[in-house]
């Protein structure tokens, strides 16, 4: 899941309603709920994300014309949604499906909210093993991927005429550009989300993966060798003066994405979510994979997933599974690219000209290559509170790095050894 990003600006923009089923516009959600009681026909209600009901609204349809069923789309952030699940799926007023971040899905299945889904090996065969993988928690699958994201390098096409392929390229583009408050490159890495890009690529790990995929939250390689010196080049930067002082904080975002839309950085780190944002400042900017680290390797970055998920307070099981397993087909899922341009971690799609030929979604589809999953286990959210206070530390030069890390280390594991243990 993304944090401080763009996408956050979104959620605030508040819930919308749509009702997609046979009733045509306008019509009360209220009456075609009690059109469909009444007649016997089974009634799903799905919550999608915000501005993403019309992605799937050709899909709905033909399903509700397959099945004989009534599909009540809302719409919610989809960050928000399973918060919004423990109250309203208790009361009996939640929905069948609905659709998450996969970071959360650890969380929620520990508290028995979502519901274990078996599909046939030929479905989840058709997606990346990664996308799988972000849905299973020990040994069960729990959802089907919906789109993957993950951060990329945006520039200013006037300001940078070819882009570096490596971070120090960009390094010493940023020597010659930083002067009068203007700005080369500028990334958010007081902040683990981001600053990942430089310590995976460096040797560094939130937890050990097992070779089953789950984590050993007893490995924690935050403060190995290689975090370490990731964390020292990512001191640099800041230490001298190629990154404002002002991105540092909660609200250091949005004064990246300001020094970007107001032409005063020439690149940025961001994802999927700026492709709007930084199109409507009417910035001619171009998108990349981030570029290599000075030890030959490409630059990580967290892989994040958004899936549908089927509640466990559904009272139709069966036929929600049938329905995210129809949305997430190929065919389906190729439509939802073509309305909100979010990547479908489908195998045949991605290598789809519609996706290799899109430069934004091939910069996107190339860094996954590169890029971890976040981890989907509980033990996560001990992780990003004590990281990113050991990066402001070292942001602003009030400690070494090496203390800072094994500081930080240090909490995470108390905390997970206070709340997570069996």
């Amino acid at each position: 899941m993304k944090k401080g990003t763009w996408a956050t600006l979104s959620v605030v923009v508040g819930t919308a309603v749509l009702l997609l089923s046979a009733c045509g516009p306008g019509d009360d959600n209220s009456s075609a709920t009690q059109t469909a009681s009444s007649t016997g026909t089974k009634t799903l209600l799905v919550w999608e994300d915000v501005k993403k009901s019309e992605g799937i609204q050709d899909a709905v349809q033909a399903f509700e014309k397959q099945h004989n069923v009534k599909v009540k789309v809302v719409e919610k952030a989809y960050a928000d949604q399973l918060e919004a699940l423990r109250l309203d799926g208790a009361a009996g007023t939640g929905p069948d499906v609905i659709t998450m971040p996969h970071d959360q899905i650890g969380s929620a299945v520990t508290e028995g909210l979502l519901q274990e889904i078996k599909p046939d090996q030929k479905v989840t065969d058709s997606f990346t093993d990664e996308s799988i993988q972000s849905q299973t928690v020990n040994g069960k699958l729990y959802g089907l991927p919906k789109s993957v994201e993950t951060t990329v390098l945006f520039y200013n096409k006037d300001r940078v005429k070819k882009a570096p392929t490596t971070l120090d390229g960009w390094y010493d583009l940023s020597k010659k550009l930083t002067k009068d408050g203007q700005y080369g490159f500028v990334a958010k890495w007081d902040e683990i989300y981001y600053a990942q890009s430089v310590l995976g690529g460096s040797g560094g790990y939130i937890f050990n993966q097992k070779g089953d995929g789950s984590y050993d939250v007893n490995d924690i390689g935050l403060n190995n060798k290689g975090a370490i010196e990731g964390g020292e080049y990512i001191q640099t930067f800041f230490s001298e003066g190629l990154f404002p002082k002002g991105i540092i904080g909660e609200q250091g975002i949005n004064v990246l994405n300001s020094l970007f839309t107001e032409k005063k950085a020439a690149a940025v780190i961001s994802g999927p979510w700026s492709f709007g944002p930084y199109q409507e400042a009417g910035i001619d900017y171009g998108v990349t994979e981030l570029p290599t680290l000075p030890n030959g390797k490409h630059m990580s970055s967290f892989l994040g997933v958004k899936s549908y998920n089927v509640s466990s307070y559904s009272q139709n099981k069966e036929l929600a599974e049938i329905f995210i397993e129809f949305l997430t087909n190929e065919a389906n899922s190729k439509k939802r690219f073509d309305v909100t341009e979010e990547i479908p971690p489908v195998k045949k799609l991605m290598k789809d000209p519609m996706i290799t030929e899109n430069a934004k979604a091939n910069a996107v589809s190339k860094q996954t290559k590169y890029a971890t999953l976040t981890p989907n286990n509980p033990e996560m959210a001990e992780v990003w509170k004590p990281i990113d206070s050991a990066l402001r530390l070292i942001a602003t030069g009030r400690t070494d790095v090496k203390q800072a890390f094994d500081d930080a280390v240090k909490q995470i594991d108390s905390q997970i050894k206070a709340n997570h243990s069996k």
